[in-house]
Protein backbone atom coordinates (compact mmCIF):
# COMPACT_ATOMS: atom_id res chain seq x y z
CA UNK A 1 0.00 0.00 0.00
CA UNK A 2 1.14 3.53 -1.08
CA UNK A 3 1.38 5.89 2.08
CA UNK A 4 0.59 9.50 2.21
CA UNK A 5 1.89 12.96 1.17
CA UNK A 6 4.00 14.05 3.99
CA UNK A 7 6.13 16.99 2.24
CA UNK A 8 7.99 18.75 -0.64
CA UNK A 9 9.17 15.31 -1.91
CA UNK A 10 6.38 14.15 -2.27
CA UNK A 11 4.53 16.59 -3.45
CA UNK A 12 7.35 16.91 -6.20
CA UNK A 13 7.05 13.44 -7.76
CA UNK A 14 2.91 13.99 -7.82
CA UNK A 15 3.58 17.05 -9.88
CA UNK A 16 6.39 16.23 -11.75
CA UNK A 17 4.58 12.97 -13.05
CA UNK A 18 1.15 14.68 -13.57
CA UNK A 19 2.93 16.90 -16.07
CA UNK A 20 4.80 14.11 -17.72
CA UNK A 21 1.46 12.16 -18.38
CA UNK A 22 -0.16 15.54 -19.49
CA UNK A 23 2.52 16.90 -21.39
CA UNK A 24 1.77 13.10 -23.41
CA UNK A 25 -1.94 13.31 -23.42
CA UNK A 26 -3.28 13.51 -26.67
CA UNK A 27 -6.51 15.99 -25.54
CA UNK A 28 -4.42 18.05 -23.31
CA UNK A 29 -0.72 17.47 -24.28
CA UNK A 30 -0.92 20.26 -26.93
CA UNK A 31 -2.36 22.83 -24.96
CA UNK A 32 0.81 23.20 -22.58
CA UNK A 33 2.90 21.95 -25.24
CA UNK A 34 1.96 23.95 -28.00
CA UNK A 35 -0.42 26.70 -26.76
CA UNK A 36 0.93 27.35 -23.25
CA UNK A 37 4.43 26.75 -24.53
CA UNK A 38 5.14 25.52 -20.83
CA UNK A 39 8.22 25.73 -19.82
CA UNK A 40 8.05 22.91 -17.34
CA UNK A 41 11.33 23.16 -15.77
CA UNK A 42 10.56 26.71 -14.80
CA UNK A 43 6.74 26.01 -13.70
CA UNK A 44 7.57 22.53 -11.72
CA UNK A 45 8.82 24.54 -8.57
CA UNK A 46 5.98 27.31 -9.31
CA UNK A 47 3.22 24.25 -9.14
CA UNK A 48 4.94 22.46 -6.24
CA UNK A 49 4.49 25.66 -4.35
CA UNK A 50 0.60 25.62 -5.21
CA UNK A 51 0.67 22.15 -4.21
CA UNK A 52 2.54 22.72 -0.91
CA UNK A 53 0.20 25.67 0.03
CA UNK A 54 -2.70 23.74 -0.55
CA UNK A 55 -2.33 20.38 1.06
CA UNK A 56 -0.22 21.75 3.86
CA UNK A 57 -0.93 25.25 4.06
CA UNK A 58 2.49 26.42 3.29
CA UNK A 59 1.95 29.49 2.46
CA UNK A 60 4.20 29.19 -0.60
CA UNK A 61 2.05 30.09 -3.61
CA UNK A 62 1.09 33.95 -4.23
CA UNK A 63 0.21 34.25 -7.66
CA UNK A 64 -3.35 34.08 -9.25
CA UNK A 65 -3.89 31.46 -10.98
CA UNK A 66 -7.32 32.19 -12.12
CA UNK A 67 -5.45 35.01 -14.51
CA UNK A 68 -3.04 32.62 -15.77
CA UNK A 69 -5.89 30.67 -16.98
CA UNK A 70 -7.77 33.96 -18.10
CA UNK A 71 -4.88 34.37 -20.42
CA UNK A 72 -4.59 30.63 -21.91
CA UNK A 73 -8.66 30.81 -22.44
CA UNK A 74 -8.55 33.90 -24.54
CA UNK A 75 -5.91 32.62 -26.75
CA UNK A 76 -7.56 28.84 -26.45
CA UNK A 77 -11.00 28.35 -25.21
CA UNK A 78 -10.68 25.64 -22.83
CA UNK A 79 -13.54 23.34 -22.69
CA UNK A 80 -15.31 20.79 -20.12
CA UNK A 81 -13.80 18.05 -21.36
CA UNK A 82 -10.13 19.46 -20.65
CA UNK A 83 -11.22 20.27 -17.38
CA UNK A 84 -12.38 16.41 -17.32
CA UNK A 85 -9.10 14.89 -18.54
CA UNK A 86 -6.91 17.24 -16.12
CA UNK A 87 -8.82 15.58 -13.41
CA UNK A 88 -8.53 12.05 -14.33
CA UNK A 89 -5.31 12.23 -15.22
CA UNK A 90 -4.70 14.07 -11.76
CA UNK A 91 -6.72 11.51 -9.40
CA UNK A 92 -5.08 8.52 -11.63
CA UNK A 93 -1.51 10.00 -10.60
CA UNK A 94 -2.80 9.90 -6.90
CA UNK A 95 -3.99 6.98 -6.86
CA UNK A 96 -1.10 5.27 -8.30
CA UNK A 97 1.45 7.09 -5.81
CA UNK A 98 0.02 8.18 -2.92
CA UNK A 99 -2.97 6.91 -0.53
CA UNK A 100 -4.85 8.78 2.33
CA UNK A 101 -5.83 12.14 3.57
CA UNK A 102 -3.75 14.01 2.08
CA UNK A 103 -4.04 12.14 -0.75
CA UNK A 104 -7.60 12.33 -0.86
CA UNK A 105 -7.63 16.07 -0.29
CA UNK A 106 -5.36 16.38 -3.91
CA UNK A 107 -8.09 15.11 -5.34
CA UNK A 108 -10.74 16.89 -3.67
CA UNK A 109 -9.05 20.61 -3.83
CA UNK A 110 -8.03 19.43 -7.54
CA UNK A 111 -11.78 18.72 -8.49
CA UNK A 112 -12.69 22.23 -6.49
CA UNK A 113 -10.29 24.39 -7.97
CA UNK A 114 -10.81 22.85 -11.63
CA UNK A 115 -14.31 23.15 -11.25
CA UNK A 116 -13.72 26.91 -10.09
CA UNK A 117 -11.65 27.95 -12.54
CA UNK A 118 -13.95 26.65 -15.43
CA UNK A 119 -17.01 28.31 -14.46
CA UNK A 120 -15.04 32.00 -13.59
CA UNK A 121 -14.00 31.01 -17.23
CA UNK A 122 -17.16 30.83 -18.51
CA UNK A 123 -18.17 34.08 -16.94
CA UNK A 124 -20.31 32.49 -13.71
CA UNK A 125 -19.13 32.23 -10.15
CA UNK A 126 -16.29 30.23 -8.95
CA UNK A 127 -18.62 29.02 -6.64
CA UNK A 128 -19.83 25.38 -6.04
CA UNK A 129 -23.16 26.89 -4.86
CA UNK A 130 -23.53 29.76 -7.19
CA UNK A 131 -27.00 27.52 -7.76
CA UNK A 132 -28.75 28.41 -4.48
CA UNK A 133 -30.44 31.72 -4.60
CA UNK A 134 -32.22 33.29 -1.78
CA UNK A 135 -35.27 32.59 -0.88
CA UNK A 136 -37.06 36.09 -2.49
CA UNK A 137 -35.95 34.64 -5.95
CA UNK A 138 -37.13 31.59 -5.68
CA UNK A 139 -40.47 32.74 -4.92
CA UNK A 140 -40.45 34.85 -7.89
CA UNK A 141 -38.59 32.22 -9.92
CA UNK A 142 -41.73 30.26 -9.46
CA UNK A 143 -44.47 32.40 -9.66
CA UNK A 144 -43.12 33.15 -13.09
CA UNK A 145 -43.30 29.56 -13.99
CA UNK A 146 -46.93 29.51 -12.89
CA UNK A 147 -47.37 32.45 -14.72
CA UNK A 148 -48.60 34.64 -11.83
Amino acid sequence: MNGDLKDRSDVALLVEEFYRRAFADPLIGPIFTHIAKMDLVRHLPIMCDFWETVLFSAGLYRRNALQMHLVLNARFPLQQEHFERWLTLWAANVDEHFAGEKADLAKIQATRIAGSIHRRLEGRSGSDFETLKPRRAREEESADARGI
